[in-house]
């Protein structure tokens, strides 16, 4: 197996980069000022064909299989977005990844036909809620519930720090909740639709988020909000199953993200430090210095080169090309744990190389120190890669 793109891949990055540079970079730091989410920018995206890369073409999508290297696509789009701005970058990763997917793959023909094509454009956004404030990783600990009255599902609870949940285009929410239990005492996880305006269904105020400012992300309340049964999405009991299979693919994607946190930072600390002059001279010229750049250029080339891997595996597994799930899922977690990580390391040393100046908001590269922390927290934390790698190696954790 190789990761080395093709050259419609190389083409298709510098499409993305032109369009980033031209329609989001000059704008990134008034977006983040201002705590503005940037509707007709996320319809560009979807105007580029940017939400659409792996959807199928009657649904209005490029229908890009993994043969073709569809998730790939994905992967960069979401790091040549993330290179300019994060939040931009985590608005595209949530569109497709956790608003898209869920539907394409677990869908009925009516709900893809309802929902797919406004998603696939851009036109509108889907969130995923699947945490809660006592249940994240521990999905088994979920308490919103979803019961079956005359023919609707009645739901219940509350979830938190949900992304596209309550922007003026998002259209719905996919949240689980306990629908019954299982024979061995267990809960029953399914995964309902919630449509945007559904009586009982709040999106709360926006978060005063540490970074990701420019990104839609609230807290959600269900009071007694009524939906049809056919809103169940997938096998009634599958939820938590389902969700796992979503996080997985996310995984790969925030690793994407973070490579576009590590190039941006290895991109702004090189022209600092060949512009920045102290006794007589650039500070690239300083040891200290240049080995903490050189240390840049190492993080990114390994990041990239685990992200683009486990894609490639994606991609394979798509095609029926022989790789194991678990082969792909233990890929997953390597390249989100180590590509994230290393992005906030990477803002940490940019930041550094800038010295006071990197202290100061009028500079991108304090927006990249605050926005990167939350890489290593978002779909499975640090400690949770770490549990699943170690699983994926045989050993017993709990």
């Amino acid at each position: 197996m190789t990761f080395e793109l093709s050259p419609e891949h190389e083409q298709f990055r510098r499409t993305v980069r032109d369009f980033a540079q031209a329609e989001i970079a000059p704008h990134a730091a008034q977006w983040d000022r201002d705590h503005h989410f940037p509707t007709d920018v996320v319809q560009k995206m979807g105007d580029l064909g940017l939400m659409g890369l792996t959807a199928p073409e009657e649904y209005g999508g490029a229908g890009l299989s993994g043969e073709e290297g569809g998730f790939t696509s994905l992967c960069l789009a979401i790091e040549e977005i993330g290179r300019v701005d994060q939040a931009m970058g985590i608005t595209l990763e949530a569109a497709v990844g956790l608003g898209i997917n869920p539907i394409l793959t677990y869908g009925t023909d009516e709900q893809k036909q309802q929902w797919l094509p406004d998603l696939v454009s851009g036109q509108r956004l889907a969130g995923f809620g699947l945490t809660e404030p006592g249940a994240g990783s521990d999905a088994g600990a979920t308490r919103t519930r979803a019961a079956l009255d005359a023919g609707e599902w009645v739901v219940n609870g509350a979830k938190q720090f949900i992304t596209n949940s309550g922007s003026a285009i998002t259209s719905v929410v996919t949240v689980t909740a306990r629908t019954g239990e299982r024979e061995d005492g267990r809960p029953e996880i399914s995964t309902i639709m919630v449509p945007s305006g559904t009586p009982g269904f709040t999106a709360e105020k926006a978060y005063d988020k540490l970074g990701w400012h420019a990104s839609d992300t609230h807290p959600l309340a269900f009071e007694d909000c009524r939906v049809p049964e056919a809103n169940l999405l997938g096998e009634r009991g599958r939820g938590y199953a389902q969700f796992l299979a979503t996080l997985d693919d996310g995984r790969v994607a925030i690793a994407a993200l973070a490579v576009g946190c590590i190039q941006a930072c290895l991109d702004m600390s090189l022209e600092y430090a060949g512009e920045r002059q102290t006794f007589g001279g650039p500070i690239g010229r300083k040891q200290g210095l240049a080995f903490q750049v050189s240390d840049l250029q190492v993080m990114l080339d390994a990041s990239r080169l685990l992200t683009y891997k486990a894609a490639a595996m994606k991609d394979a597994m798509e095609a029926g090309s022989g790789v194991s799930v678990k082969d792909f899922k233990q890929a997953a977690a390597v390249a989100k744990l180590y590509a994230t990580e290393s992005a906030v390391t990477a803002t940490r040393i940019a930041t550094q190389v800038f010295g006071g100046y990197g202290f100061m908001e009028e500079y991108p590269v304090a927006r990249f120190y605050r926005d990167a922390k939350v890489l290593e927290i978002g779909e499975g934390t640090s400690e949770v890669q770490r549990m699943l790698i170690a699983r994926g190696l045989g050993l017993p954790v709990e």
